[in-house]
């Protein structure tokens, strides 16, 4: 089971879950990412290509699904504008064993941060704004999965 979906609106992190805990694969992890408010920064604007972010979520999901053996994936993303201290995306993988469904989450987070096609502004509380910068951090943690 793969699920993928983009919102710009808050989405419920419970109900976008329950479809793997019903799938009965005896473990299901999950990674929730929160827009951080560091250096006066009010908010998070994302931005994407419709068709193209959600082909290049739902491949990032069956690679994990292939990889680590997987029961089901989810993954929600926001797009829009995204309040400082509201979830921006939520992964969640469900497996057999906690390690794959651990491994498989850790793997969806650093693959999400370099191979999903978003482009982040963030919005400055005197209102300038400023493009978030590729890190080499992020792509060094990608890199641990080749």
């Amino acid at each position: 089971m793969i699920d993928v979906a983009l919102s710009d609106g808050p989405f419920d992190a419970g109900a976008a879950l329950a479809p793997l805990d019903r799938l009965g694969a005896g473990a299901v992890a999950s990674f929730a990412g929160i827009a951080r408010a560091d250096d006066g920064v009010t908010a998070l604007v994302l931005e994407h290509y419709p068709g193209m972010t959600e082909a290049a979520l739902v491949r990032l999901a069956g690679e994990a699904a292939a990889r680590f053996g997987l029961s089901g994936v989810v993954i929600r993303h926001r797009i829009g504008t995204v309040p400082a201290g509201e979830r921006i995306m939520i992964a969640a993988a469900a497996a057999r064993h906690r390690h794959a469904a651990l491994d498989a989450c850790a793997f969806l987070i650093d693959r999400l941060k370099t191979g999903a096609p978003f482009w982040k502004r963030e919005l400055l509380a005197d209102g300038r704004t400023r493009w978030v910068e590729p890190r080499a951090g992020d792509d060094q943690a990608a890199a641990r999965w080749d």
